[in-house]
């Protein structure tokens, strides 16, 4: 055992790709089979993932989470800013225009209520818990348009650990709502054309809680829904750090 946890210490980088990757087909596994792909595999591993890096700080008495363990001294780094900046990028750079055009007027409509809409809701609710720095306040707000917006942006600005987590959970919340409410509202909110999905998913933004709630209500929207949501991710990423930032800077008077 003393040789094992050696090597895996010396390969920290490769064991914490393996660690996210079995807790990632855990959660999906858990998804299938005990809730029945109500809740998404990947709300529920950004669950457990901050459960465990709880209880590794509490072990380990530190501020890392489980990367305070000597054997998990790898998910410093797999979480750190190389690999962060890395997602910002990758992220950014997939958001192609040419996605959007195909969605017509009726997607760029929805992204913008969409990512407008939820942007304010967060920030309101950061107001309401104290919160009065932009760099906070655009955290949260980011967290509440996707559990993804809200770490890129929290990253990019320099916001705490305890504040990203925050917009994490947030965004989880969101995921899961959309994933159970959207069968169950969607004949009264009209939700049965190709065209309403577009408008949907621009709207609604979460492309894991859309897809899954969009299975559960018919899979032929499926497509449609994801196209506006996977764009609703980019496009947030690229505007909230940026330019919401800065309004919320000036308004501020920061």
């Amino acid at each position: 055992m003393e040789e094992l946890q050696q090597v895996l210490e010396k390969n920290g980088l490769v064991f914490a790709f393996l660690a996210v990757g079995l807790l990632t087909w855990g959660a999906d596994v858990l998804s299938k089979k005990v809730f029945a792909s109500k809740i998404p595999g990947s709300a529920l591993a950004i669950f457990l993932a901050l459960g465990m890096g709880y209880l590794g700080g509490l072990i380990a008495d530190g501020e890392q989470g489980l990367a305070d363990l000597p054997i998990f001294k790898g998910l410093s780094v797999l979480g750190g800013g190389m690999f962060r900046d890395f997602a910002i990028v990758a992220t950014a750079a997939g958001a192609s225009f040419l996605l959007i055009r195909k969605s017509g007027w009726i997607g760029l409509i929805s992204l913008v209520l969409g990512i407008g809409v939820f942007f304010l809701a967060g920030v309101a609710l950061a107001w309401m818990m104290g919160y009065r720095d932009a760099v906070s306040l655009c955290t949260l707000g980011a967290g509440a348009c996707t559990y993804i917006v809200g770490p890129v942006t929290g990253g990019a600005l320099g916001a705490s650990s305890e504040l990203i987590a925050l917009s994490i959970a947030t965004g989880v919340v969101k995921t899961i709502a959309v994933t159970i409410l959207t069968p169950v509202l969607a004949k009264k909110i009209g939700l049965q054309s190709p065209e309403s999905a577009m408008a949907y998913g621009g709207i609604m933004g979460t492309s894991s809680g859309v897809a899954a709630g969009l299975a559960a209500t018919d899979p032929a929207l499926v497509p449609y829904g994801a196209v506006t949501a996977t764009f609703y991710t980019g496009l947030g990423c690229l505007i909230c750090p940026s330019l919401f930032y800065l309004i919320l800077s000036t308004l501020l008077g920061a």
